[in-house]
């Protein structure tokens, strides 16, 4: 009578992977911190590629690899649905529905280059990842976390506006004259400048301005909340929720709850 042991079976080897998947998404230990640097370094090489695709469509690799990391979008939405708690949770995710859309301009760049722009808000993603926390903390910044995250949905918007303004109005200008035009009109607009030298003709570059003066100016405010406002750290109250709290406090100011915050030096 045989005596080898029984495999595991398809479903508890599922949840394994499941539970690592999980375990890189929003682990904190070694293995998983490790993890999240490989793949933060891979979307910085990927946000490097976007960035400086206006220089490199013509050239021979191009297609090679836009359609490589149309790959890589794929399998990390593929892994990012099986980590999280629900097929509902997942469609919920803002990150979802912008990695969908890059994944789309990827697959048919000749149709969907006005979409394009989009892809710079992987940078928006690695902001909030748990690895981008951790190096906050660890390297004694953790007091910067809202500054930061204010200063880099600044940029992901200014990038996001100037690519849609470049697709929209500047795109067949040569070489990386399109593109300065397109960067140079949305600082003078979400700066309120306007100096008047570049505009965008037409109805829709009329309320391209406007939501870029209004958005601009909201972030402009944001961050200047962040800069000088007292440091609080976001710790949720187990009895009313709320998110933040002074680094030192013991008691929920909201609801007198006391509190354990985790000692971020530690």
């Amino acid at each position: 009578m045989s005596t080898r042991p029984h495999s595991p079976s398809l479903q508890a080897r599922s949840r394994h992977f499941r539970a690592k998947l999980q375990r890189i998404e929003r682990g904190r230990d070694r293995w998983a911190l490790r993890w999240q640097a490989l793949l933060s370094c891979i979307d910085l090489a990927i946000l490097a590629f976007f960035l400086l695709g206006p220089y490199l469509r013509s050239g021979p690799t191009y297609l090679i690899i836009d359609y490589a990391i149309a790959v890589w979008i794929a399998g990390e939405l593929f892994a990012r649905a099986i980590a999280a708690p629900s097929f509902a949770t997942f469609l919920k995710r803002p990150m979802t529905w912008v990695d969908l859309f890059i994944l789309a301009t990827l697959l048919f760049p000749e149709a969907l280059f006005n979409f394009a722009f989009l892809r710079i808000m992987r940078l928006w993603a690695i902001s909030n990842s748990a690895l981008f926390r951790v190096i906050l903390l660890r390297a004694g910044c953790g007091h910067l976390q809202d500054v930061i995250r204010a200063v880099i949905n600044f940029l992901v918007f200014l990038f996001v506006i100037t690519g849609f303004v470049y697709t929209s109005f500047f795109y067949n200008r040569q070489g990386g004259e399109g593109f300065v035009d397109a960067l140079y009109f949305t600082v003078a607009t979400v700066t309120t400048t306007g100096f008047g030298d570049i505009t965008l003709p037409g109805t829709l570059g009329k309320l391209t301005s406007v939501v870029t003066m209004i958005v601009g100016i909201s972030l402009f405010v944001r961050l200047a909340q962040a800069v000088v406002r007292p440091y609080k750290v976001r710790f949720p109250c187990p009895q009313c929720g709320l998110q933040r709290h002074d680094a030192d406090a013991v008691h929920c100011k909201a609801c007198g709850q006391v509190l354990n915050i985790p000692d971020e030096g530690s």
